[in-house]
């Protein structure tokens, strides 16, 4: 079992962001991809992963998700091409 904790990005079809916190990005993406991920992302797919942030901290993670989450499309931009 992993012990690291994530936040991911993902670009959706239609060219808005998903934030969104796991344990495993590869499964987590997977979900989104098949419709079963966030309510927000069914009928947007494909999802790209465009970024990730690993933390070892459960707490840390989620509140990095949340601080994310808050940013304006152009400082998830910037994020993205960092």
């Amino acid at each position: 079992m992993s012990d690291s904790h994530y936040v991911y990005v993902l670009e959706c079809a239609d060219g808005t962001f998903y934030t969104g916190y796991t344990t495993d990005v590869q499964r987590r993406v997977s979900d989104h991809q098949a419709g079963e991920g966030a309510k927000y992302t069914r009928g947007r797919t494909p999802v790209e992963l465009v970024h990730v942030e690993s933390y070892d901290d459960r707490g840390e993670a989620m509140s990095r998700e949340y601080e994310v989450k808050q940013l304006s499309r152009a400082a998830k931009e910037r994020l993205v091409e960092a």
